[in-house]
């Protein structure tokens, strides 16, 4: 489909909404759509390494809330004065949108019919939706001028300040919070059935700044639907006890369903009996059912991985497990406590000295039942985990797109192939 979206500006201008629309703009040409930018100010958005992969922007001046002649008219409309200059500039804007918008099958415009900071702009997209020379159109209200406080000297009873708060006819109305549902319903008298709430999101790459190969192993695994996400940062070699770790994570999954396992190294290269204890590993994560869930990224490449990546996997581990047989000194229980995630391990010597009073211990011949009840009943009480939990689960990019933007856009391309 092809895609409109239509704010004030876009990045690298700074702000809540446009940081939002580049997300939005970047999932939807991810998706196959074709996206294109309407603002003010602002620049293209690169979607790929090649300067040629860019979602392009439209630039309509009077778009701008800064604009010289938009900020006199609003001057005037903050009086209660609606001019002919009003007018003037409405009829312009609605002659550059159209043209703006031809060929396209759905319009989202962000905050336009919301806030009062371009009122002009409002009424050219409302005066297109009433004369149906509108793609299909999504408004996206991220804020209401007429619940906030601080706008309510600027509003005025009739047109074009009541745009703000009029449900306007084949337009779907979309918020980013129930708390806004909820205004909007009010606003409008309309049912909160007639308003969708799709929440803004968290770029787990981008906020965690992690590596690119990171990321491909993030998609090609599908570890943010990880729920606890376990770190084996060790060389596949037999004292490193990974078979206790594969029979905790499998009784773990009985209480956590969602539970992975990462072990992040290659065979242990100076012993040939590594190979054979890989296949031993392999048959007995095939054995407890653990394909998708206990990885071993030595599947994936032949080449070293670099200490960035590992680390990566440090900051998107919910708990690091070493159940070690022997270790001369135990590295990962360092990079666990600078990571901020708790630490489960065998416990002999050297893990006691460097963990003290602040890890869980077992024994490396422990019941793995036991070691997975003690992990089971941390996450079911940890604060910082059920809300790490909450927002891989609910809050990532990603998931919002295929959950809840997807859906919306295909529910609006059967909508016009049905009118």
């Amino acid at each position: 489909m092809n895609i409109a979206i239509l704010h004030y500006s876009v990045p690298p201008i700074v702000g809540g909404v446009e940081s939002v629309i580049a997300h939005h703009a970047q999932l939807m040409s991810a998706d196959g759509h074709s996206v294109r930018l309407l603002a003010a100010r602002g620049e293209s958005l690169p979607t790929g390494d090649h300067a040629s992969d860019q979602i392009p922007l439209n630039i309509i001046p009077l778009a701008d809330s800064r604009h010289t002649r938009v900020a006199q008219m609003k001057e005037q409309l903050d009086r209660g004065e609606v001019t002919p200059d009003f007018e003037s500039l409405r009829d312009e804007l609605a002659e550059q949108l159209q043209g703006a918008l031809s060929g396209m099958d759905i319009l989202v415009a962000h905050n336009i019919c919301s806030l009062n900071k371009n009122l002009a702009l409002t009424a050219a997209l409302y005066q297109l939706n009433i004369a149906r020379k509108l793609p299909l159109l999504i408004l996206w209200h991220h804020d209401l001028a007429w619940t906030t406080p601080r706008y309510r000297s600027e509003l005025h009873d009739g047109y074009p300040w009541d745009l703000l708060k009029t449900a306007w006819t084949d337009a779907t109305q979309v918020t980013v919070s129930e708390m806004r549902q909820e205004e909007l319903s009010d606003l409008m008298k309309i049912d909160k059935s007639q308003i969708r709430v799709i929440p803004n999101g968290v770029d787990v790459g981008g906020f965690l700044k992690l590596e690119e190969q990171t990321l491909g192993y993030i998609k090609k695994l599908d570890l943010l639907q990880a729920s606890p996400l376990l770190l084996l940062p060790v060389r596949i070699t037999s004292r490193k006890n990974i078979e206790m770790a594969l029979h905790i994570l499998a009784v773990l999954r009985n209480d956590w369903p969602s539970a992975q396992m990462v072990i992040t190294g290659p065979l242990g290269p100076h012993n040939p009996a590594n190979l054979q204890y890989f296949e031993k590993l392999s048959a007995l994560r095939e054995e407890l059912e653990l394909k998708n869930s206990a990885h071993f990224l030595a599947e994936l490449t032949n080449e070293f991985i670099p200490d960035e990546v590992v680390s990566d996997f440090y900051k998107l581990a919910d708990a690091l497990l070493f159940p070690s047989f022997e270790e001369g000194f135990g590295i990962p229980i360092l990079e666990a406590g600078f990571a901020g995630i708790p630490v489960f391990c065998s416990d002999i010597l050297p893990l006691k000295k460097l963990g003290g009073e602040f890890v869980h211990y077992f024994s490396p011949e422990e019941n793995p039942n036991v070691a997975a009840k003690m992990m089971a009943e941390y996450f079911k009480s940890d604060k910082v985990f059920g809300l790490r939990a909450s927002i891989r689960e609910q809050f990532t990019w990603e998931r919002i797109y295929q959950s809840k933007i997807k859906p919306l856009l295909g529910r609006s391309s059967l909508q016009r192939d049905t009118k």
